[in-house]
């Protein structure tokens, strides 16, 4: 189809592939947003602190990304259950704040694209990729709030449950008469199922005291600038 792009039909589905120019494209624009990200969330205390934060969220998205390909339990509907693997994510904006947690979930959105790219059409790509796996960053609004870490990670689930609801009732709708379901059902059950049986396990394991305090304690780490 074009030097980035490939054209693959399964089943009377048009996808598109990445060419190898395709995923070196991705992976510079995922290192290029993680570089802002860290420059951003630094702020005038940049150097020190924004190396910290590059560290952090790196190491964030690594856990992340082997979370999500241990699955424990596999679906009916499709889709797995993983463990922690959106908790990583937010943390970075838990422990950084908005900016940064939106722009380190976009980053991550963009890996998860590179890893395993599913693509029919741009408008997709945007809302599958950038924005449901962006929304995990919103988790730093609550950055400085009361029981802002279960908050946080909680807004940062629903809002990419709500961009995934949106892609599969738009572009995945077709699957439903499959489940004799309409699109809003059959999107809402298949993403929620997986999505929110995470978060519920993933919740348990933050109302653990020893991991709470753990984390809480890394967050004053990051605002103090200490090693």
């Amino acid at each position: 189809m074009s030097f980035f792009f490939t054209e693959e039909v399964y089943d009377g589905v048009t996808s598109y592939q990445p060419t190898v120019a395709g995923y070196g494209a991705f992976v510079a624009v995922m290192i290029g947003v993680l570089l802002i990200a860290s420059f951003i969330g630094g702020g005038k205390k940049s150097g020190k602190t924004g190396a910290k934060q590059l560290a952090f969220s790196a190491m964030a998205m690594a856990l992340a990304t082997v979370m999500s390909m241990l699955k424990l339990i596999e679906l009916p509907m499709g889709g797995s259950l993983t463990l922690c693997s959106m908790l990583f994510i937010t943390l970075v904006g838990y422990w950084f704040g908005l900016k940064a947690g939106l722009m380190t979930a976009v980053a991550y959105g963009i890996l998860q694209l590179i890893i395993g790219p599913y693509i029919i059409t741009p408008i997709q790509l945007i809302v599958d990729y950038i924005l449901a796996f962006g929304a995990l960053g919103l988790s730093g609004i609550f950055r400085n709030v009361k029981g802002g870490l279960l908050l946080g990670y909680w807004v940062g689930v629903v809002g990419r449950f709500a961009f995934s609801f949106l892609s599969g009732m738009i572009f995945f709708g077709s699957y439903a008469s499959e489940y004799g379901m309409s699109a809003p059902v059959y999107s809402a059950l298949y993403n929620g199922s997986y999505i929110f049986a995470e978060a519920l396990v993933t919740t348990g394991i933050l109302c653990i005291p020893p991991v709470n305090k753990a984390l809480k304690k890394i967050k004053t780490m990051t605002e103090n600038g200490k090693n």
